[in-house]
């Protein structure tokens, strides 16, 4: 994905399908400068496609979500040009990438089951569930910031108000007090209360869109293609801490 620094960044350097991977780069604190440069660059094409595309619908209405903001009103008021612009980039980045970990860790997961993806192959109704354990199992967001509203103290560290906290989902999810055998993977695990989508008002909004692609693609997949198998030595991981996604998952059918 990413060009060779050495590179001028030019518009049009990269595909748009590698925009939002690119900007996901945003969520990890160990990017470095070079890195945010790319980052400004791709976000002005981003925004320079979606003014293009609004001015069209603005023309041309579709049926897709993009028409729907252009014509949402609340009050009386619209979105601005700008507030339609971050929310579908947002949407992408945000969306996109996590949906492409989820598939990737819950087919590797399952490779590295075969009684799980053979229990999920003869019983498609599991798909839910298993796109659940998936979630927790290997998240794809492995970290979330917040801020203390009030202090609190946990495993005797105190946190003032206003503090930064960083939160692991990744661990919350194998919390043994919560999960029985935490690091067993089972597609039929029941009460599977995890934190894969955060919680409170920062909920994911895209869970429902997750949970409903997920369960579709994984029985289109080993439906589709009873006998596919992948090679499962030694995955390679984006470097990426916030986000858990492999760089890549061969597969053979």
């Amino acid at each position: 994905v990413w060009p060779k620094f050495s590179q001028r960044v030019t518009p049009g350097f990269l595909r748009r399908y590698d925009w939002a991977t690119v900007l996901f780069r945003l969520f990890d604190p160990l990017r470095s400068l070079k890195e945010c440069t790319i980052m400004n660059q791709v976000s002005t094409e981003f925004v320079a496609y979606f003014k293009v595309a609004i001015a069209q619908r603005r023309e041309n209405p579709q049926g897709d979500l993009l028409t729907e903001l252009i014509h949402a009103q609340s009050k009386g008021e619209r979105l601005s040009d700008g507030e339609i612009i971050h929310l579908c980039i947002m949407t992408f980045v945000a969306g996109e990438q996590t949906t492409i970990a989820a598939l990737s860790n819950g087919i590797l997961s399952l490779l590295n089951h075969p009684q799980q993806l053979a229990l999920l192959r003869h019983n498609p109704e599991l798909a839910a569930s298993a796109a659940e354990e998936i979630f927790r199992y290997e998240s794809p967001t492995q970290y979330v910031m917040r801020v203390a509203n009030e202090a609190i103290n946990i495993g005797g560290q105190a946190i003032a108000p206003g503090e930064n906290v960083v939160l692991c989902l990744g661990a919350a999810n194998r919390d043994p007090s919560q999960f029985p055998d935490p690091d067993r993977f089972d597609i039929e695990r029941k009460n599977n209360r995890h934190l894969a989508f955060a919680a409170g008002r920062h909920f994911c909004i895209g869970v429902g869109l997750a949970r409903l692609e997920v369960p579709i693609v994984l029985n289109a997949l080993i439906q589709g293609l009873p006998k596919f198998s992948g090679s499962i030595q030694d995955p390679v991981w984006r470097e990426n801490i916030v986000l858990r996604s492999l760089r890549s998952l061969p597969l053979r059918w």
